[in-house]
């Protein structure tokens, strides 16, 4: 499929408006969700932290430097790339499917349209953005946790920023976005694949989408494993 892609390109002038409508679709639909669930796992995050932090010898800044490594290492790039597995996920493979189910890529293929092309490029190159979506959720992340630490009494504000520029090391947020961006393929190609090749009716599209969701979480940690490792280790 993914050599299928390449083969035969769609014209620009149509192309960008399905990468526009892709940006809307996948990008912009899913900030509202990142946000919210962004700012909560940091509150929650720092809570839990300072509540283990039971040793009066531990400095309170610790709270902060907790937070921003879980946020910008796992909880931004991995945990919302498997929550989007399965908003971003599901409604590409059922879009796809859907498509399939009623002809409508039959007669694409009918007019001389690479459908390949013309559906699954515009959601890959529309995903590259995804790196600014994750960039915005490892702000509200610890954002969160300032909030939470500030207004809860577990720490004061500055503490936890002192803690948060604490053995800052630049190349972990480099590490993140070639996680993410890595995450970002898979997330537009799993679920395309799922739902361009799935067979059956209405009934069949619900368990593509199922297939792709599982599929999809499982690669994503997979290979947040291997790029750990290759990265890191």
């Amino acid at each position: 499929m993914l050599k299928e892609i390449f083969n035969k390109q769609t014209k620009w002038p149509v192309m960008k408006n399905l990468i526009l409508k892709e940006i809307d679709d996948l990008i912009i639909d899913s900030l509202g969700i990142v946000c919210f669930i962004s700012f909560f796992i940091g509150g929650v995050v720092a809570i839990q932290t300072a509540l283990n932090l039971t040793n009066p010898l531990i400095p309170k800044y610790l709270i902060g430097f907790a937070t921003r490594q879980s946020v910008i290492l796992e909880f931004a790039p991995t945990f919302i790339s498997v929550i989007m597995a399965g908003k971003m996920g599901s409604y590409i493979t059922s879009s796809i499917g859907t498509m399939r189910v009623t002809e409508q890529i039959d007669a694409l293929e009918v007019m001389g349209v690479n459908s390949v092309n013309y559906l699954v490029f515009p959601k890959i190159i529309a995903l590259l953005m995804y790196p600014f979506v994750i960039g915005i959720s490892m702000f509200l992340g610890i954002f969160g946790g300032w909030m939470a630490c500030a207004y809860g009494g577990f720490s004061t504000g500055a503490d936890f920023i002192m803690g948060a520029q604490k053995d800052f090391i630049p190349f972990h947020i480099t590490y993140a976005f070639i996680k993410t961006l890595i995450f970002a393929m898979l997330l537009a190609t799993i679920p395309s694949f799922h739902g361009y090749y799935m067979k059956g009716g209405a009934l069949e599209v619900g368990k593509a989408s199922t297939t792709s969701f599982v599929w999809t979480s499982v690669c994503i940690i997979l290979f947040n494993y291997i790029l750990t490792q290759l990265l890191l280790g």
